[in-house]
């Protein structure tokens, strides 16, 4: 058997720090987080409660937690971040955000006339960013620097489902290269590739923040455009039509390549699935094509 002073000795090497933390939101003990590379001493805390030390929505944030798994009885897993300012008065403080991982147990006995729970804390600052990074290179196109197919896949749902439960209207653009076969055919891939480039750099200067630019293949994108009805996400898009063509215009290219033709529709309430509104704005773009290309049209429902 392990002797107290041995037992304490093991506690206080313990690379993550371990939190014994009321229900009031007191800092009871602290024990370990030797591992000087994430972590600084934190027994200046011991006897201070999260009001002293945290801003309001930090503070609330962790007794809601502790609460929770007082509740349950069980043990809880939290990730939760940390930045400079949400501590008070540290001055020196991370500029950037640092990532961790919670592991939380109800105790089952009483600290100081409290129920208690241990908080593990582990900084998982670098996982988190590969994740963000694996994430960011799952969602994005790489040429056009937009997001791809499969997240506008994913913002479409997203988008019908507000649409069904709050009337949340929304719009799509579809839109492609006018002439682009050709482009290619005539100046060869590494063009065309620039000029993909362009339009989605186009895109992201143009679009408003809440909008989604996504690169739906080929030389074919598309803008979703929450919020918007039909007629709004039509000015929407000539504006990024204007400003597509006053760019390709000032390049080295064909004169027949330097416009987007483009399709509008919104969401209505038979839509049962994404596929519908799709198509719709797809109908538009095709009226655009027949109608002499460099425009956006929308195709109104039967």
């Amino acid at each position: 058997m392990f002797s107290l002073m041995q037992m304490q000795a093991m506690l206080a090497a313990l690379p993550d720090p371990v939190f014994i933390l009321t229900r009031s939101g007191k800092y009871a003990y602290i024990f370990g987080g030797t591992d000087q590379r994430y972590y600084h001493n934190g027994a200046c805390l011991i006897g201070r409660f999260f009001s002293e030390v945290l801003v309001a929505e930090k503070a609330d944030w962790f007794m809601q937690q502790i609460a929770q798994v007082l509740q349950s009885g069980k043990m809880m897993i939290v990730e939760y971040q940390l930045a400079g300012a949400d501590v008070l008065g540290l001055e020196d403080g991370p500029d950037d955000a640092i990532w961790f991982e919670g592991r939380v147990q109800p105790l089952g006995f009483q600290i100081d006339g409290e129920d208690a729970v241990l908080w593990v804390a582990s900084n998982i600052s670098a996982r988190h960013m590969l994740q963000q990074r694996l994430q960011h290179l799952s969602e994005v196109d790489e040429l056009s620097h937009l997001y791809n197919r499969r997240k506008l896949r994913s913002q479409l749902n997203r988008q019908l489902s507000l649409f069904h439960r709050h009337h949340t209207r929304c719009s799509l653009l579809v839109f492609d290269l006018d002439f682009f076969k050709q482009l290619n055919d005539a100046c060869g891939h590494p063009t065309g590739d620039s000029v993909i480039e362009t339009v989605g750099r186009i895109c992201l200067q143009t679009v408003r923040e809440e909008d989604l630019a996504a690169r739906y293949g080929g030389d074919e994108f598309a803008v979703l455009m929450p919020h918007t009805d039909t007629q709004q996400a039509w000015c929407l898009a000539d504006r990024l039509r204007r400003k597509i063509q006053q760019v390709l215009l000032q390049m080295d290219l064909p004169q027949i390549c330097t416009s987007i033709s483009g399709g509008i529709s919104e969401f209505l309430p038979l839509d049962d699935k994404v596929e519908a509104l799709v198509q719709r704005a797809d109908r538009g773009l095709y009226m655009a094509k027949n109608l002499g290309r460099n425009r956006i049209c929308c195709e109104h429902p039967d």
